[in-house]
């Protein structure tokens, strides 16, 4: 591996000691400074090429003016609202974060504390060592059966809904990107999310258009009443409103990692005087609260900083690591082809080779590495469907894909041609391509439990 040969980079907080160690490995001159004022490290941020942080200060646009040498700034962590993003843009610094490091902790945590407020454990724990056995009162509700929201569906909501799989629900997302549905979500306009949840789980980061989300009105458009889980920002939550509607009822309970009154750092809250609808937020037996932690395990502070050190190697110094998945094609989906008669040969297959065919053909079942079932699909066309164009071939081919997302960003970067727009539907998400000879192939990432 070449080193890097006088890249200086700054750390200003502390993180796991792979990545100071891998990035020394890379031939990098690390600094650490934990302790000094902005101010005083904005006078010698120009000797710098890196800056690494997670939320000490905000690095604004008078800060980022000063730092003349500067190729990236790495937050080891989800957002990135503390930096200007603009004024980076415009300097040609590069804004590197790791919402792949700690969305897995996101999601356990959300997922805990969702069924922690349900059963009630955490005031049935509180009451036991009072000496209080109150079984009436702690009589809980069960998870299966219900509709669960998420808002926000990137690293962390994707995470949240894949815990969500061993259980008898239905997950409903809503982003204001498109097609980001998967097969652990639906995704619904925001009106069908408040017409169905029963419980609202926030994955959002905290921008002018979040901030103050959650306030009367959205809480009002809600059908029914519900459960609110807050592992995004506190600014995205109106707490006098959320205070009023846990009040009426018209939220059942509240799980919150955090705090409308949290500073940014996220150690400390604003002021020791907090307004009362924070002290209703202490004092609720129907509120469970967490110090912004969802995403700080043991396990994700050495994965944050991995992907971070990861994502340098690639965009900075433009090395592979092995650490970034790779979309890339699975397995067969479908073998489609046309028929002069399909129902005729439709039933010949059945009744010759023992094809249980039903309207659509043939589902064959069998098991994926994990372990999981999976299905591809046998289908007969009619020789004048248009489903094939613009292909004039008559067989097409799906093929299963592991992130659709991601594998159409690659193929259109290297100039394949891509038919017509994706579509999302309950069974998994599809796009379609052609290959150098004019063949269409369908691309499909699978929700296969939409078939059993």
């Amino acid at each position: 591996m070449a080193l890097v040969q006088d890249f200086k980079i700054l750390h200003l907080d502390s993180n796991h000691p792979t990545l100071w160690q891998q990035l020394q490995d890379l031939g990098c001159e690390n600094h650490q400074d934990y302790t000094s004022t902005k101010a005083e490290v904005a006078a010698k941020i120009h000797e710098y090429h890196g800056i690494v942080i997670r939320s000490r200060f905000v690095l604004d646009r008078a800060f980022l003016e000063k730092a003349t040498q500067l190729k990236f700034i790495a937050r080891v962590g989800a957002g990135l609202e503390s930096i200007d993003a603009e004024a980076a843009a415009e300097h040609n610094i590069a804004l590197i974060a790791a919402p792949e490091g700690n969305r897995n902790a996101v999601g356990e945590h959300a997922l805990g504390m969702l069924l922690s407020l349900m059963n009630h454990l955490n005031q049935a724990d509180t009451q036991i060592r009072q000496g209080q056995r109150q079984r009436e009162g702690n009589r809980g509700h069960e998870l299966d059966g219900k509709t669960v929201g998420i808002i926000g569906y990137g690293n962390m909501g994707k995470s949240f809904a894949k815990k969500l799989r061993g259980f008898d629900v239905e997950v409903l997302c809503y982003d204001i990107q498109e097609h980001v549905g998967d097969a652990n979500a639906k995704q619904v306009s925001l009106e069908e999310l408040q017409q169905k949840a029963d419980v609202l789980s926030l994955h959002i980061p905290w921008t002018p258009e979040t901030n103050g989300l959650v306030n009367a009105e959205f809480i009002h458009a809600f059908a029914k009443p519900f459960w609110l889980i807050n592992t995004s920002r506190g600014k995205n939550v109106v707490t006098a409103d959320l205070v009023s509607a846990l009040k009426s009822g018209k939220i059942i309970g509240a799980g919150l990692d955090v705090i409308e009154y949290e500073n940014l750092s996220f150690e400390t809250l604003n002021s020791d005087a907090l307004p009362e609808p924070y002290q209703y937020l202490l004092q609720g037996s129907n509120v469970l609260l967490t110090p912004h932690i969802a995403g700080w395990t043991f396990e994700s502070h050495e994965r944050l900083a991995q992907v971070i050190v990861d994502k340098i190697k690639a965009l900075i110094f433009h090395q592979s690591s092995t650490e970034i998945p790779k979309p890339k094609v699975t397995g067969i989906g479908g073998v489609f082809f046309k028929a002069k008669n399909p129902a005729e040969l439709k039933a010949w297959y059945a009744e010759h080779l023992g094809f249980p065919v039903d309207e659509y053909g043939c589902s064959f079942w069998w098991k994926d590495v994990q372990g999981h079932d999976a299905m591809t699909q046998w289908s007969l066309f009619a020789n004048d469907s248009q489903y094939f164009e613009p292909s004039q071939a008559p067989l097409m081919l799906n093929y299963r894909v592991n992130d659709l997302e991601g594998l159409l960003s690659q193929l259109k970067s290297s100039g394949i041609t891509v038919v017509g727009e994706p579509q999302s539907f309950d069974y998994g998400q599809f796009a379609w391509i052609l290959d150098p000879e004019g063949n269409k192939i369908e691309l499909w990432q699978a929700n296969d439990r939409a078939f059993l």
